[in-house]
């Protein structure tokens, strides 16, 4: 497929000088397509520049002549649909109905339906566009491709968006030639069998993020508990204690507090549900029964939630670096160095104070760096050009480094607050010590199963031995070979 990605959108040979297209060449295969919408003008570029001989069935074709490339041939559907064996029909639903006159000159042919219906018309509907389609011609052969595909990717190439090409068809044969035409243009397609599935495969551009409702909601409903917890602390109880107005703090420095605790949270979420997989098949002793469906869509949205993490530890850092700017941090540096003058200081510094800064900002910028890696690798561009181990060792090892860091980040940030009085509000213990439980009980499972006993135990089950089972397996032991007996 790399020759097909590599050749550009139109064929040198098709261009003339004047940089337009130019006739096709009379061998080239011959495909109609009915419609002159955005999307069929982008379909006709694009098979063009595949070597395709296109022509197009147009209701006005003087009209819509001009917008199509020179090499296309544009003109009245009835002539557009005697010679092509493969048809495009790049048309509305409620127009299909328009091309029942056709139906003798359409016996027999393959028709493409790219279609796609609006969500209300999904719902309310139980019938495909493809399988109404192929109601209303059952002499035809009806295929369902291209619907997932863009105008924009069609001009830009498939490069610049998803090469995969879902097909639906009750015929093989039709599938095979639409598969090749597929490929012929440079994408990948990917058979879902026959045209029943068309429902699915129409659903697909209809879903908006699916994989991400749930990693969203929980980043939501986090952020919205830390922050009405550090409004509680570093708002509420000032101004009804002292009578301090400190409302000020909401926009920037009470989001600012909430971001770091959103997203160290949602990174230990991240590996929380390895741990428990682990401890799982640890307490089965097998690898071969399924995990509940919770664990198992939680291990699904782990990207997404690492991801939403990294996400708000960016925002956090761009929070921190605009906290110098604003006034209040000017007036409290003001402030200071009056009540500096009053107190007739001329030196004010803390060695501890300085110190736990500096670690602190120093292991703020690590963490976050260790999670834009992860961030990068998770890609598909870049994670399809890594083997196995490095992608493994990228999310795994130097994920559980990034919790580790971290975790210190938040320690440092704490020091010994969490030890004096003052810091309890409203008798709420400060904010970060909410946010170190799941992070500080992953860390500990992750320490507990590097010991040997639980280490080589885990190791074996899942390279297949079952406590239970009839087939005992021995690990190699340095570069001896694993032992495998069998009793079945």
């Amino acid at each position: 497929m790399s020759g097909e990605m590599d050749k550009p959108l139109i064929s040198r040979r098709l261009v003339d000088s004047d940089g337009s297209l130019a006739e096709a060449p009379s061998e080239a295969p011959k495909v109609g397509v009915l419609g002159s919408g955005d999307f069929a003008r982008s379909l006709v570029t694009r098979l063009l520049g595949s070597g395709f001989s296109v022509v197009v069935g147009s209701r006005n074709p003087k009209r819509t002549a001009g917008l199509f490339p020179s090499a296309a041939q544009v003109t009245f559907q009835a002539e557009a649909v005697d010679s092509p064996d493969v048809i495009f029909v790049a048309m509305f639903r409620e127009h299909y109905s328009s091309l029942c006159g056709l139906s003798d000159q359409l016996a027999g042919k393959i028709l493409v339906d790219v279609s796609n219906p609006t969500e209300q018309e999904h719902l309310r509907r139980r019938e495909s566009n493809a399988e109404y389609l192929a109601s209303l011609f059952p002499t035809c052969t009806v295929v369902k491709a291209f619907n997932v595909i863009s105008a924009w990717t069609l001009q830009s190439g498939p490069r610049d968006g998803n090469r995969q090409v879902p097909i639906c068809s009750d015929h093989p044969e039709a599938k095979r030639a639409v598969s090749e035409m597929v490929q012929a243009m440079g994408f990948m397609p990917m058979d879902m069998g026959s045209l029943v599935s068309a429902r699915e495969v129409e659903a697909m551009p209809l879903r908006l993020l699916p994989g991400w409702k749930v990693p969203a909601l929980l980043a939501l409903g986090l952020f919205i508990f830390f922050y009405v917890y550090n409004f509680v602390r570093d708002v509420l109880q000032p101004y009804v204690r002292d009578g301090k107005s400190k409302f000020y703090k909401l926009p920037v420095s009470v989001v600012n507090t909430t971001l770091p605790c959103v997203a160290y949270v949602l990174l230990s979420l991240v590996y929380l549900p390895g741990v428990l997989a682990a401890a799982l098949q640890l307490h089965r002793g097998t690898k071969y029964r399924r995990f509940p469906d919770w664990l198992d869509h939680w291990l699904q949205h782990r990207k997404q939630i690492g991801l939403l993490s990294f996400f708000c530890a960016a925002l956090h850092a761009l929070y921190s670096f605009c906290l110098p700017l604003g006034r209040v941090s000017r007036y409290e540096v003001v402030n200071l160095a009056i009540k500096q003058v009053l107190a007739n200081k001329s030196h004010l510094w803390i060695e501890e104070e300085v110190w736990r800064m500096e670690i602190y900002l120093s292991l703020g910028v690590l963490a976050l760096g260790t999670l834009s890696l992860l961030a990068v690798t998770s890609l598909p561009s870049i994670a399809n050009s890594l083997n196995w181990r490095e992608f493994s060792f990228v999310q795994s090892t130097l994920g559980f480094v990034a919790l580790v860091l971290s975790t210190l980040h938040t320690l440092t940030y704490g020091w010994t607050r969490a030890f004096e009085d003052s810091h309890y509000k409203f008798y709420l213990p400060p904010t970060f010590t909410l946010t170190l439980l799941v992070p500080c009980v992953v860390i500990l499972a992750k320490g507990l199963f590097l010991l040997p006993c639980f280490r080589h135990r885990l190791s074996k089950i899942r390279r297949g031995w079952e406590k239970d089972g009839a087939i005992k397996f021995t690990l190699p032991m340095d570069h001896a070979l694993a032992q495998k007996t069998s009793h079945v």
